[in-house]
């Protein structure tokens, strides 16, 4: 996610020498370095006191430690944090400021298609805000929500969601070769039937209920493939599953929060 929004700045404009990225991993560093042309560091040092935002891409288990070692060089800034389940409460006792957003992310940012959820705390500003959009839209759609506790449905719906359609195109994949496809025609037209559908759904009028049932005729091959999966209850299943994606990233908070 941080080569994402790296990325995104500097196809922006943001030129790459106003960008300052602490990664203790050598290879990580280089890495980032040589892609973007980025001021690296490997640890916190007071260069960042002249930081005016600070993104937090780190995973849960580590914020904690590293907002500890950084908070005496950036209570000054602004900070977003794109780490799944740590509450803003947690963040801002760590940090020791009360100017902290937090994102829900997912993973299509990495080609400029995500969609992130975002929440601020009171002391953001609207100026703040306005900052915070121009960064996160250069890696896609965002949306405000005005009670963090929707962070964890942000996650179960789009931060996990990804992993879904994923899933589905393998299933439809090795549905297409046990009928005879190749692995290539398979894949093919599973992606491509994703991408299509999506792109419908977004520029129609009508809800996806609507479209659905406009393909659905009585009786026919549609019908019969939906009607098995509802005899199934997977609709059903499915929704469980994303209760169950919720439900862990308010364990998050839990687990590893202050």
């Amino acid at each position: 996610m941080a080569s994402a929004i790296i990325g995104g700045l500097i196809k922006q404009g943001t030129p790459a020498n106003n960008i300052l990225v602490v990664e203790p991993f050598d290879a990580a560093r280089q890495r980032l370095q040589a892609e973007f042309a980025v001021r690296v560091l490997p640890q916190a040092d007071s260069t960042l006191n002249e930081a005016g935002l600070v993104i937090w891409a780190v995973k849960p288990q580590t914020f904690k430690e590293a907002a500890q070692q950084t908070s005496a060089h950036c209570q000054e800034a602004l900070h977003l944090s794109v780490a799944a389940g740590i509450r803003s409460d947690s963040i801002a006792h760590w940090l020791g400021t009360e100017r902290v957003v937090r994102a829900m992310p997912n993973t299509p940012a990495l080609v400029g298609l995500g969609q992130t959820g975002l929440f601020a705390r009171e002391a953001v500003t609207a100026s703040d805000k306005s900052w915070i959009e121009q960064v996160v839209a250069t890696t896609g759609a965002f949306l405000w929500v005005d009670q963090e506790p929707l962070l964890d449905a942000v996650t179960a719906i789009s931060g996990s969601g990804p992993a879904y359609v994923f899933f589905f195109i393998e299933a439809m994949v090795e549905a297409g070769i046990k009928m005879g496809l190749t692995t290539e025609q398979a894949t093919q037209l599973a992606i491509g039937t994703f991408e299509g559908a999506s792109q419908l759904a977004k520029t129609a009028s009508e809800p996806p209920s609507v479209l659905r049932e406009r393909v659905t005729s009585k009786g026919g091959t549609t019908y019969a493939a939906l009607s098995s999966l509802q005899n199934a209850h997977v609709g059903d299943l499915f929704q469980t599953a994303l209760k169950a994606a919720q439900q862990r990233a308010h364990e998050l908070g839990d687990e590893f929060g202050a």
